[in-house]
């Protein structure tokens, strides 16, 4: 049996499996389907006409409209406000936690109350060490100099070499 192309199918091989099984051949049996391709997708079954495909739209507008989706929800406003939600009040009074959800889908309004992605918020500020919190101040307030002190370095060299901070080095040793 020759077979001149790379075997992919069952289909390319035509009858030779059917007669293969009803002579009772199972060595060639077995050599024609480990001929094979081993990916599924070579199948046959998966050998569908093809056809032009038109390319659809796919942005994120042409989806809402089609999915018929409501407005997308801001993940903050354009400028600090503090009062997101604040109207959530009369909804709970009259309608309840329906009239909530209702006025969420028509008006989503946005994840956060600011748009500030360098901002820290008070608790976490108030957790940092001294040293961080200098650099983060020198961050926000460049126009600010602070003094940092420097060290006189010929007196320190003095201290040591007359024995003044002696005792001070050989407690820390």
């Amino acid at each position: 049996m020759q077979i001149e192309q790379l075997l992919l199918k069952e289909a390319q091989l035509g009858n030779a499996l059917s007669l293969s099984v009803h002579e009772s051949r199972r060595s060639d049996f077995a050599l024609l389907l480990s001929a094979l391709s081993q990916d599924a997708l070579d199948f046959s079954q998966f050998d569908l006409p093809r056809s032009a495909v038109d390319e659809a739209d796919k942005s994120e507008e042409a989806l809402r409209k089609e999915l018929q989706v409501g407005p997308k929800q801001p993940l903050a406003p354009e400028e600090f406000d503090f009062l997101i939600g604040q109207y959530n009040r009369y909804f709970v009074k009259d309608g309840g936690l329906e009239d909530i959800k209702l006025n969420e889908c028509l008006d989503p309004e946005p994840f956060h109350i600011r748009d500030d992605k360098t901002h820290i918020p008070l608790n976490v500020m108030e957790n940092l060490e001294p040293a961080v919190k200098a650099k983060l101040y020198k961050q926000k307030h460049p126009e600010i100099e602070v003094k940092e002190r420097e060290i006189d370095a010929a007196g320190f060299y003095d201290q040591l070499a007359s024995g003044e901070m002696q005792s001070q080095l050989s407690v820390a040793v």
